[in-house]
């Protein structure tokens, strides 16, 4: 790909405002939160809590009377996917699934048969296992398993409830239920070497998977596994150790037919999440559940919209005033350039100028810094061709660097 720096002759003035007509026709991805566990895992800073029981009735008429608010705020859009994330969703009764997904298909209509993508996060033990076929009667037509590991002793270390075995056993009967299944895993863990990383690598792509998560261990304050390493419990592997985990396994997919369309993501062609791609190309989307963010294009500009936290205040809100909703804001002009391309240059693809423009009213040097652009293109961390930034492998490797040069006075992500 060619090297290029972008003039600043080449954009009109930031100030200009995008045009914000035609939402109707924007696709748009519908996030829906389930906020409960079995048990909180010790990395995990998501909004998951633990219960003692669940009133799945009281649970799916609050999800059915947000998606009826969101509707009329809305209007007519189309449904592109439907992600079920959490939480654990795949402890949903699969009849408040079903329910949900008739009425967002009710409330935004796929375009003819182009039938939206449908995903459910799940974790891989048995009695999770045993509702895959009531999970796709219900409509779901994309499973996300939550392996984390395929080594007993790391998945003790995570904190997981399912052995390797059982985790295996899990994808295989995913695969008879689900055309598409992706499996999530852990990496760069304590004293995990490349040659052991490489064998898991190895054991789950026999399973013959066309999509795989693949995240590196981070530790998130607030967490058990902070303390714990502020304790000194364990040490990750150095910067140069995950550089070359990482390095490993993109050649390692690679050579399988999978490639990183995503820092973190991997897939066959036509394999990619559909609903994932939304956030990382910065479309539409609506949030659904307790803590769940939206960012919705509406006749008089974005605005960016946030649910109450705590899986009690949501549904009492819900119930009693009939929103869960915590604020909506309308997202600035530099909001929305910082925030495009702090989710852009995730991807292979990169950023489309064209599409940047429409969305912030100015093409990438109205809002990109012009000294740090050059750099980051002359030090090999960036490429722009025709109308496109995209980062390189170097660049994702580093991306909070990257972001935070193209917007020095921005807070980095």
């Amino acid at each position: 790909m060619g090297k290029r720096v972008i003039s600043p002759a080449s954009s009109p003035a930031a100030g200009a405002a995008p045009a914000c007509g035609g939402a109707e026709a924007r696709p748009l991805a519908v996030y829906v939160h389930w906020p409960f566990c079995l048990s909180k895992c010790p990395y995990c800073d998501f909004n998951s809590h633990v219960a003692e029981a669940i009133d799945q009735a009281a649970w799916r008429q609050a999800y059915l009377g947000e998606i009826d608010r969101t509707k009329a705020l809305l209007g007519r859009r189309r449904v592109s996917s439907i992600f079920f994330g959490g939480g654990t969703p795949s402890l949903m009764d699969p009849e408040t699934a079903g329910a949900i997904i008739a009425r967002i298909l009710s409330a935004w209509p796929a375009r003819g048969n182009d039938a939206p993508e449908v995903t459910l996060e799940a974790n891989p033990n048995s009695a999770e296992a045993a509702r895959f076929a009531a999970f796709r009667e219900a409509g779901v037509n994309r499973l996300s398993l939550g392996v984390q590991a395929l080594d007993g002793a790391a998945l003790r270390f995570l904190g997981r409830s399912h052995g390797a075995g059982e985790a295996l056993s899990a994808l295989a009967n995913a695969k008879r239920h689900f055309a598409r299944v992706n499996a999530d895993m852990i990496y760069a863990r304590p004293g995990q070497s490349e040659a052991a990383w490489a064998a898991e690598l190895g054991r789950l792509l026999a399973e013959g998977l066309g999509h795989l998560a693949l995240y590196q261990l981070t530790i998130e304050r607030g967490t058990p596994f902070f303390a714990a390493h502020r304790r000194g419990d364990f040490a990750l592997p150095g910067a140069e150790a995950e550089a070359g985990l990482y390095e490993l396994t993109g050649e390692i997919l690679g050579r399988a037919g999978l490639s990183a369309y995503e820092v973190s993501n991997y897939a066959k062609p036509g394999e990619e999440c559909r609903h994932n791609l939304t956030y990382w190309r910065y479309g539409d989307f609506a949030g659904i559940g307790p803590g769940a963010h939206g960012r919705l294009t509406l006749a008089d500009g974005m605005v960016a919209t946030e649910a109450l936290r705590r899986p009690e205040d949501w549904i009492e809100a819900v119930r009693r005033l009939g929103s869960g909703e915590r604020a909506r804001a309308p997202v600035s002009l530099r909001e929305r350039a910082e925030e495009m391309v702090m989710m852009g240059l995730r991807i292979g693809e990169g950023v489309d100028e064209a599409r940047f423009r429409e969305v912030t009213g100015g093409g990438f040097a109205d809002h990109l810094d012009a000294r740090g652009l050059e750099r980051l293109i002359a030090a090999g961390y960036l490429e722009a061709a025709g109308r496109r930034l995209a980062a390189t492998e170097a660049g994702r490797m580093r991306l909070n660097a990257v972001i935070a040069e193209l917007f020095p006075e921005a807070d980095a992500p």
